[in-house]
């Protein structure tokens, strides 16, 4: 995968907003992201816009690239199998470990 493949760096705006996240809004995020995965594979932006939209109204200025960072961290923690190049959310698909 390209550089130009891969999800933008977040921006100062965007990490003022998620410095403000609490470990129960980051663990919301995490459930959110989760609850749009299945045992069937799904693109990681799927599963992204499905969790915002989902949380739209709690978490305006969170962009999707730190959902989509989150998904990577739940995919290396284990509680999500990953396939794909997981730094470019388009690239990639996300299951529930089987």
């Amino acid at each position: 995968m390209t550089e130009e493949q891969d999800d933008p760096a977040l921006g100062p705006d965007d990490q003022v907003a998620i410095s403000a996240l609490t470990p129960l809004d980051v663990a919301a995020i995490d459930q959110a992201l989760v609850s749009h995965c299945d045992k069937q594979w799904r693109k990681v932006a799927y599963v992204v816009a499905m969790a915002m939209n989902a949380l739209q109204h709690a978490y305006l200025d969170v962009p999707d690239i730190y959902y989509a960072e989150r998904v990577r961290t739940l995919v290396a923690d284990g509680l999500l199998e990953g396939q794909g190049d997981v730094r470019g959310m388009r690239f990639s698909e996300v299951r529930l470990c089987v």
